[in-house]
């Protein structure tokens, strides 16, 4: 098994394990389980479960005591789903073979579990399944962290020497801090370990980025007074070398990614639903009435890594060669009397439901701005890239914190790409909802944008 199959490992023990329950059901032979509303509902809970607990949450620097805390609490929580499937099916009846199947499923999983470990670390002492790692720093925490990775050859990790502008002593020293980075990509090294000792700020900075660029891992070698913030998490090699890894961003995960995709098409949809299916005949009368031209407007947005979309909104102006040149300002008048109300309801943006069902959309994130906006804010705003990283929103956290409508000076846009780089850094799926409640209720409030 290569190196580059251990994202695998984890799914396979949780296949073994779904496999090992229906193969007890099977090899005991009972009827009353052998049935495929049991099997799947065992198998399911099963997973369900285990994502809740963390169970299959076990890495190479993982000790055994941690995985017999997580056998004990995913075991427990197995066996309440266990019996509460006879609770709601089976109300009332006395099911033979109850004890059997449940100690037997125990049984075999713990031994599996163990085993599987016991094998895998024994493959890893051959050289297998290896992590290739570096040390940036010197100190007395990375001197004990390298003597581990030599030492302990069943965690899988090949260490290849250290970097440090300070000690240049020993075979074991490669060169300085900043030769590092040729080195990761020259020599395929798998993660990089910094002493928060020896590096500076900026130098930690840097080599994350880089990381994160070239998809490395970095973890971070605290010092004794080192405090431990929100973007790493601790993890224990040997049961007592501390290490921090950096988290990754939360659009990194794909599980994030499917969760807010999931959370914009059933939102859209029932906007869509219930209320764009009355809205829109409404607003196509009266702004017909009003003034000629089409009901929508469309305009070219930037979206998603600077790519062209067509952005939809319920038309508010009168129809002029400006539109795609010149934001709309206060006092302006090319705005029309259903268009002020419209903008100050934030009803024009409901057409935007439709780009996210589209997927060029989401209901919360960074507002897009017209082309030429976005050509110069590029130019003239740092980090103003950044949240071109995620989808553009109908809403957003700048928006509901006051920064919404025309953009008069430099300070309204900074603040709100500083807005938008904190809900990309910091997002969760309760933040959306929170925005969404909060436009909700601006929008009651009278904090409008009807110009």
């Amino acid at each position: 098994m290569g190196k580059r199959y251990s994202k695998y490992i984890n799914s396979l023990f949780l296949l073994t394990d779904i496999l090992i329950i229906n193969l007890v059901v099977f090899l005991i032979n009972d009827q009353e389980y052998l049935q495929i509303h049991f099997l799947g509902y065992a198998s399911l809970f099963w997973i369900g479960s285990s994502l809740f607990t963390g169970f299959y949450n076990v890495y190479r620097f993982t000790s055994l005591f941690k995985v017999l805390s997580l056998l004990i609490i995913q075991l427990s929580i197995f066996t309440l789903g266990y019996f509460s499937y006879f609770s709601i099916f089976r109300e009332g009846e006395i099911v033979n073979n109850q004890a059997n199947i449940l100690f037997t499923i125990f049984l075999s999983i713990t031994i599996f579990k163990f085993f599987g470990i016991f094998l895998l670390k024994k493959y890893r002492t051959y050289g297998k399944n290896y992590r290739k790692v570096i040390v940036l720093g010197y100190d007395s925490s990375a001197k004990k962290l390298i003597n581990l990775f030599k030492k302990d050859k069943e965690l899988g990790y090949e260490y290849c020497g250290f970097f440090s502008d300070e000690s240049q002593g020993g075979n074991e020293h490669i060169g300085t801090i900043e030769s590092s980075l040729k080195y990761v990509i020259k020599n395929q090294i798998d993660e990089i370990y910094c002493s928060l000792t020896e590096l500076t700020e900026k130098q930690v900075k840097k080599i994350t980025k880089f990381a994160t660029k070239k998809n490395r891992v970095v973890k971070l070698i605290p010092n004794a007074n080192e405090l431990y913030n929100k973007n790493t998490t601790s993890e224990y090699y040997g049961g007592s070398t501390v290490v921090l890894k950096v988290k990754k961003m939360p659009f990194e995960l794909i599980e994030n990614r499917v969760i807010k995709r999931s959370f914009d098409i059933v939102f859209s949809l029932l906007i869509c639903l219930f209320v764009m299916s009355w809205l829109y005949p409404l607003l196509f009368i009266l702004i017909k009435f009003e003034s000629k031209g089409p009901v929508v407007f469309k305009q070219k947005r930037e979206g998603l890594y600077g790519g062209e979309f067509v952005c939809y909104k319920f038309r508010s102006m009168r129809i002029n060669s400006m539109a795609d040149k010149i934001h709309t300002s206060k006092n302006d008048t090319r705005i029309t009397k259903v268009g002020a109300f419209l903008r100050k309801t934030s009803l024009d943006e409901f057409p935007q439901f439709f780009n996210v069902l589209l997927g060029s959309m989401s209901v919360v994130g960074p507002r897009p701005h017209m082309n030429e906006q976005s050509f110069k804010f590029t130019k003239e705003v740092r980090n103003y890239m950044k949240r071109k990283s995620v989808k553009p929103g109908i809403t957003g956290l700048a928006q509901v914190s006051g920064y919404r409508g025309e953009i008069t000076n430099r300070i309204d846009i900074e603040n709100r790409v500083r807005f938008d780089i904190f809900y990309i850094e910091n997002w969760s799926i309760m933040l959306d909802v929170k925005i969404i409640f909060q436009t909700v209720f601006n929008v009651f409030k009278g904090e409008d944008k009807a110009y």
